[in-house]
């Protein structure tokens, strides 16, 4: 088949299409490259600072509009899927409707529906809420209305309503879809090219814990490091013997992996259910991941045993307790990290998923 994926977040559209590749199909992929982790990509439109950054961005899109055409499969990952205006993206979602076989919404980031259902309850905490608390980061509010405003909503029911099917690539997100597109949804896990990730051996006896934080300078509050961030600097002065902390600020993917690498434990995500591509790639290299892994989760895709992911609740007391009882009992690292590794194998394996992704493609 021939296949279109646009758009990306955390290099799942890339690693998707390299197994695709793998399987035998034609896969072009353009994005932006997710910002500063400038991913991968075949064609790259990304968008300038300033009015001369706008108008040439506009530019490399209506370049390329002529051949983004006859594709059997155009996958975009987020009903705004180009750095454009709502307006402007339904224009080009209805121009690949009429130029493209199917058309399908991969379910990978914040939208309307997500931002629903947080508000509506349905996680016992989110990226915007905890409880029935909204969260307080500067933007926490004005994401919401946002997305709650006409345009933005408008555009998100219409690509939902319009395209062939949706892929949620979380549980959370499945959740927020479920119940208005149960008929046309799936769940697919983040796909994870493994033979790029060579398992790092951990010895049985531990004298230190080396925790790993990477910080998103503009996304801190938002996905909870600036409480790792606290948690890990008072276990140090508790315990300076027996752990140490490294922190990478913003850095392109390949070098954040390269030091990622030298780590033990890794901590993400911590609003978050489910462990998305940054946790996965740590547990695929053989390492321990603070993130999402509620039973929720586990009881989703049907996980009874293994349960490699150290779950903390979104609180500092909690993820205090979590991260202390990791040193307390290192012992136990390098089986939870072989875990880690086996869990990435079993669900995640960028063919397997590129297949599932395939299966669904055909059925719907």
């Amino acid at each position: 088949m021939k296949i279109l994926l646009l758009g990306e977040a955390s290099n799942l559209h890339w690693t998707l299409g390299e197994g695709l590749r793998a399987l035998g199909h034609d896969v072009v992929v353009a994005s932006g490259g997710s910002g500063f982790m400038n991913n991968r990509r075949d064609i790259s439109l990304v968008r300038g600072a300033g009015l001369h950054g706008a108008i040439r961005y506009v530019f490399d899109v209506a370049r390329q509009l002529p051949s983004f055409r006859g594709y059997d499969i155009v996958q975009i990952h987020n009903p705004i899927f180009l750095d454009l205006r709502p307006g402007k993206n339904r224009v080009i979602y209805d121009y690949l409707r009429r130029h493209n076989r199917k058309i399908f919404l991969d379910a990978l980031s914040t939208d309307y529906y997500y931002v629903r259902a947080c508000q509506e309850g349905l996680y016992r905490y989110s990226d915007f809420f905890v409880g029935n608390r909204m969260r307080n980061y500067a933007s926490c509010r004005e994401e919401i209305e946002a997305w709650n405003g006409r345009l933005l909503k408008n555009q998100c029911q219409y690509v939902a309503e319009t395209c062939n099917g949706i892929i949620a690539c979380l549980y959370e997100y499945y959740i927020a879809y479920e119940k208005e597109f149960k008929e046309k949804l799936a769940y697919i896990p983040i796909p994870i090219q493994l033979d790029r990730y060579m398992v790092r051996p951990m010895n049985d006896t531990r004298e230190k814990v080396r925790f790993f934080l990477g910080i998103q300078r503009l996304r801190s509050q938002l996905k909870g490091t600036d409480v790792y961030k606290e948690v890990l600097q008072e276990l140090h002065a508790r315990y300076p013997k027996e752990c140490e902390i490294k922190e990478v600020v913003s850095v392109p993917l390949d070098e954040y992996l390269r030091l990622m690498r030298s780590s033990d434990v890794i901590l993400d995500q911590l609003y978050s259910y489910t462990p998305a591509t940054n946790a996965l790639q740590a547990m695929a290299q053989g390492l321990a991941a603070v993130s999402g892994g509620e039973p929720e989760f586990y009881d989703f895709i049907g996980e009874k045993t293994l349960r490699p992911i150290i779950n903390a609740r979104p609180d500092a007391e909690s993820v205090y307790r979590t991260l202390e009882e990791v040193i307390l009992k290192r012992e136990e690292l390098p089986q939870r990290c072989a875990d880690s590794r086996t869990f990435v194998e079993k669900y995640h394996n960028y063919t397997d998923v590129a297949q599932q992704y395939l299966d669904f493609w055909e059925k719907h």
